[in-house]
């Protein structure tokens, strides 16, 4: 249920790119307001939980399944390669088309794959030592934030996918965007994995357990962000209004994760883990079936709103089919978009639209599970 409602909100998030008017960062604080901020705010919480609840899961189709550390270890190193040649061929067409061949970013799905792969070794030592790791990695990384790609030389394409955000050119034909530095990420999916062996014991210690966990993480972050000396590159500030302090108070850095970010993430949805554990309605049960195919519905939602980006453009302003083919979304006009009211009108149907799909996969799934193909869909 928790993987359903963060998917949902990461489908609000690419909305927004694909038919938001105005085109620029919502949490830039010079020029947004409040309801743009907080549309971008509330999508942030979907990469951290998604990547922890991956560890989490990794753990448990080790666990409920009775496999061997071995056959995990075999599983996530197969699908993280997967995962990163989809997001190198598929993800990357929905967001960049043919145009800009030789452009290629390394996303969130990239992040997932490349964290598996480095999952698979880690799940060989002790959960003890995986959490370790995890930790020191979400921990201490931003202590490494002095260091710059530029500074490094030969070294510079090795820091950027570890640490710092940016391009990687292999000649004049070829550039890795990378969006997503690997540390903390593999922290974040190692640290969920340690979190198995809570999520397997009985119902009302583990929700006591997560409860407390998610306080203490958020605690965390309000004191951390507070004291304005560590966890985050970019201290929060007094503004003019007592709104826009809150909005500083609350922008934390993405692109690595700051510490702050995923304390200020992953502590709410800890308490939210919790709190889901019990028997629920109708309506979350039905959250859950999206949940239960989140790389089916990534690819989907992302391929829809594109569809449907063209689609509208080609209606309402002429535009020809063609071009529209091969312009990326982060390359459209600054005229283009529409306001709020609007992209959460088409975020809610494409959730409708998107919610029949998932329906249909996820009995497929059930139906062929035990297949091969099944695992990595």
């Amino acid at each position: 249920m928790l993987r359903g409602i963060v998917m949902m909100l990461m489908v609000l998030d690419h909305t927004r790119d694909f038919f938001g008017n105005p085109r620029f960062d919502p949490t830039d604080l010079t020029r947004t307001n409040a309801p743009l901020f907080f549309t971008r705010w509330a999508t942030h919480f979907c990469a951290p939980v998604f990547m922890f609840l991956a560890g989490t899961s990794a753990y448990l189709w080790m666990a409920a399944g009775n496999r061997t550390k071995r056959e995990l270890s075999t599983f996530l190193a197969s699908r993280g390669l997967w995962l990163v040649l989809l997001e190198v061929v598929v993800v990357r067409e929905a967001w960049w088309p043919a145009i800009v061949p030789h452009f290629v970013p390394l996303q969130v799905i990239w992040a997932l794959g490349a964290s598996m792969i480095v999952l698979a070794a880690l799940v060989r030592l002790p959960v003890w030592a995986v959490v370790t790791v995890g930790l020191g990695m979400i921990l201490g990384h931003d202590l490494l934030d002095g260091i710059h790609a530029s500074a490094l030389g030969s070294l510079r394409p090795l820091w950027l996918l570890l640490h710092e955000a940016g391009p990687i050119s292999l000649g004049a034909s070829l550039v890795f965007y990378v969006a997503y530095p690997l540390v903390p990420w593999i922290g974040v999916m190692a640290t969920g994995y340690a979190l198995g062996p809570l999520v397997m014991q009985e119902r009302e210690t583990r929700r006591k357990q997560l409860i407390a966990i998610g306080g203490a993480v958020l605690l965390t972050f309000v004191v951390l962000r507070a004291v304005n000396l560590y966890g985050d590159p970019h201290p929060w500030t007094v503004e003019p209004t007592l709104g826009k302090t809150v909005l500083s108070f609350l922008n934390c850095a993405k692109y690595p994760p700051s510490l702050a970010y995923l304390a200020m993430t992953l502590g709410p949805a800890l308490l939210v883990l919790g709190a889901l554990d019990r028997p629920l309605g109708p309506v979350l049960q039905r959250v859950a079936v999206i949940g239960r195919v989140p790389l089916f519905f990534y690819v989907m939602h992302l391929y829809l709103l594109r569809v449907s980006a063209i689609a509208v453009d080609t209606a309402v302003h002429g535009a020809p089919i063609p071009e529209l083919l091969h312009r990326g979304v982060f390359s459209l006009p600054v005229t283009y978009g529409y306001g709020l009211p609007i992209v959460y009108g088409v975020w809610a149907a494409a959730i409708l639209l998107l919610y029949p799909a998932s329906v249909w996969f996820a009995g497929l799934k059930a139906r062929k599970r035990g297949t091969w193909w099944v695992s990595y869909v």
